[in-house]
């Protein structure tokens, strides 16, 4: 049983090349033996009629990982009462795998903005974090307590965000270059994403 595990949570809509690359990064670290995904439930918005499906995007998740060892998709926080925070998430997971080690995974981005996410300092206290290095990255203005619980794995992010996909889907350009064939096919064939979101 693995015994070290890296939690990398995101609403994925949908999941693309960047999320499968910075997850194997995280897989290529010495830090973790097996990556959990955490599909958030997509927060409701007043000027989104039409959100994305869990299930649509849970099946997007699982054509993307599926010949990816050591990857897991989990639907904890879709399970747990909304809305959904991370410090609960961890929460409840330590509680129901006692004796595992977990690793907070994230993104550069997410590393400079996470002093204002909710109960950090709480969730600085149960995980270390694993985050995927931008080149060149400044830390100068990350708090020196959350650089402390921080451990940087190597990685070249690709230059693709969700909301790219969305809006070559909509305007019917190619996103073969964008996500997994799998992913591209399912999408297309459900028709998703064809109203602007």
């Amino acid at each position: 049983m693995p015994d070290r595990i890296g939690l990398f949570g995101g609403t994925f809509d949908p999941v693309h090349n960047g999320h499968i690359s910075i997850a194997q990064s995280f897989l290529s670290s010495s830090y973790i033996d097996e990556l959990w995904i955490l599909l958030t439930p997509f927060p409701p918005h007043k000027d989104q009629e039409k959100p994305t499906s869990y299930s649509d995007r849970l099946h997007l998740l699982s054509l993307a990982f599926n010949d990816m060892d050591g990857v897991i998709i989990s639907t904890i926080e879709n399970e747990l009462k909304k809305p959904s925070y991370t410090y609960r998430t961890i929460q409840t997971l330590k509680q129901k795998h006692p004796g595992k080690a977990f690793y907070f995974c994230m993104g550069e981005d997410s590393l400079s903005a996470f002093s204002s996410w909710k109960n950090y300092k709480l969730i600085l206290n149960e995980v270390e974090l694993l985050v995927a290095e931008r080149p060149g990255a400044d830390h100068s203005m990350v708090d020196k307590a959350i650089l402390d619980r921080a451990h940087f794995v190597t990685h070249q992010p690709l230059d693709i965000s969700s909301s790219q996909v969305r809006k070559f889907v909509l305007k019917e350009k190619p996103i073969s270059d964008l996500v997994p064939q799998s992913v591209s096919t399912y999408i297309l064939n459900q028709n998703m994403y064809k109203s602007l979101k």
